[in-house]
């Protein structure tokens, strides 16, 4: 049942991601037009891109690089994310464990470092994006969830990530809802972000570096010529077609419609939705605490993650993942009322001190998923292109990983990065469609069945676990 002040907690939020909807945010880039030549091309602006652009520069200032974007940097996932900036890099410990149980303490050490150099490059560029190292805080909303989290904390320990178990009344203590009954506090593998403004400084660091980028330019089409690759695009609002010839090519699109066909089978665009309160009031702030700032996310299979922002407001995201039949993205799709309206129930269920808060803006956006929640690498061309993809939501920190593995790649030579199961091997690819559809619908409904049932997983579920297929949101 809607709650009655749902409704008008949601009339006045604006259908445009907050991070975005600011004065300050830079001005395009003109759009590439006439024939060009690089010594490497980046296709697509966001994290992937901007991190392969800039890790390309700092090896290598003479080398010429080339990125383009058919919007802006910065205006698709990586500017409409929670800004949670996360260590893992296989989505989550017991993932990695898993898929990769003979590196899992390799890529841990890996996914650390990767975090650092994050800090060290905000620092270094002085990119201004309230980077914190507040760490995360997932809490129960259930009994039987409390299991799971002491399983959670015994296998991080096993890795010696600093976590600790709070109780009911210590987990209310750090952030205050009747919901939570308990929660494990994971101390220094997550900071939080503005991931628009971190996109916005990664674009100016490519800039002072030398990095050409050009914006509002859409690639048409990729073919051989000769040692190298031509890429055609199409720019500006009339689309004046224009060209790149380039040595080497990062594929860096993620979630949208790829340039390799082969790319098709591994990728599902899976729209997740989110919204963001008002500022807080100083007594609004007092009552729910959240003072340490922590990320938070409750642990059921449809679960909401959520963070307070720098100018006290709150971003309250996720549960439902929702995918469109024939991997179909469209701008139409950012807006969904029915999950708006779920999210503001759940909002004021968590924190019902807070019933007279409203909503400034509600957004969408796409996440690229595939079976193994965590990133796949690739070559292509005669290893003249090198993409990933498939970072399923936790790409924030993961992408300037994903980046270094891109150029090494492209080096053609074997590296330690090159040489993981995680970078060699590919997940299991999706059906076609109609069963693809099929399929991922009926995951999401068992996954909801089983947040009902106490989280018993039914046949389909334990079937997909045992195959290595899945879906969660």
């Amino acid at each position: 049942m809607t709650l009655p002040h749902t409704g008008r907690a949601l009339a006045d939020a604006a259908p445009v991601p907050y991070w975005l909807d600011r004065p300050d945010r830079p001005d395009p880039l003109p759009p590439l037009t006439g024939p060009r030549t690089a010594d490497l091309l980046v296709i697509g602006g966001g994290y992937s891109g901007l991190w392969a652009a800039l890790l390309a520069k700092q090896a290598d200032p003479d080398r010429d690089v080339l990125l383009v974007d058919a919007g802006t940097c910065g205006w698709a996932a990586s500017g409409r994310n929670g800004g949670f900036c996360a260590a893992s890099l296989t989505h989550g410990l017991a993932n990695g464990v898993d898929r990769f149980p003979d590196e899992v303490g390799e890529l841990e050490r890996l996914g650390r470092e990767n975090l650092d150099a994050i800090a060290a490059t905000v620092a270094k560029f002085d990119i201004d994006c309230d980077f914190e190292r507040t760490g995360e805080l997932a809490v129960a909303v259930e009994p039987y969830q409390l299991a799971g989290l002491a399983d959670d904390a015994e296998l991080a320990r096993r890795y010696g990530h600093r976590v600790r178990l709070l109780d009911r009344d210590e987990v209310r203590a750090e952030v205050n809802s009747p919901t939570y009954l308990g929660g494990m506090f994971d101390a220094d593998r997550v900071a939080m972000l503005d991931p628009a403004k971190l996109a916005w400084g990664l674009r100016r660091a490519c800039l002072h570096l030398g990095v050409r980028v050009h914006e509002h330019t859409r690639v048409t089409g990729l073919r051989a010529d000769g040692p190298a690759l031509h890429a055609r695009t199409a720019g500006g609002s009339d689309g004046a077609p224009g060209s790149v010839r380039a040595r080497r090519v990062v594929l860096a699109t993620n979630a949208f419609p790829p340039l390799l066909r082969r790319l098709r089978a591994y990728l599902v665009p899976v729209y997740d939705h989110v919204l963001m309160t008002e500022p807080l009031s100083p007594a609004q702030r007092d009552a729910i605490g959240w003072r340490n700032r922590q990320g938070l996310a409750d642990t059921g299979n449809q679960f909401h993650y959520y963070r307070i922002t720098s100018d006290g407001r709150i971003l309250f995201g996720g549960y439902d993942a929702v995918y469109h039949y024939g991997n179909r993205v469209a701008p139409e799709l950012e807006q969904r009322e029915a999950t708006f309206t779920t999210l503001a129930e759940h909002f004021f269920t968590t924190f019902p001190q807070l019933a007279d808060v409203r909503f400034s803006h509600r957004w969408g956006g796409v996440i690229d998923t595939c079976t193994r929640f965590c990133p796949f690498f690739g070559t292509a061309y005669g290893g003249r292109l090198a993409y990933a993809a498939g970072y399923t939501g936790l790409g924030v920190g993961a992408t300037r990983f994903g980046a270094r593995v891109l150029l090494d790649l492209l080096d053609g030579g074997d590296t330690p990065l090159t040489g993981l199961d995680l970078v060699r091997r590919k997940p299991l690819p999706f059906p076609p469609e109609p069963v693809r559809s099929v399929g991922i619908n009926l995951t999401r409904w068992s996954l909801a069945r089983a947040d009902a049932r106490e989280g018993r997983r039914d046949l389909w579920l334990r079937t997909l676990d045992r195959l290595g297929l899945g879906f969660d949101s």
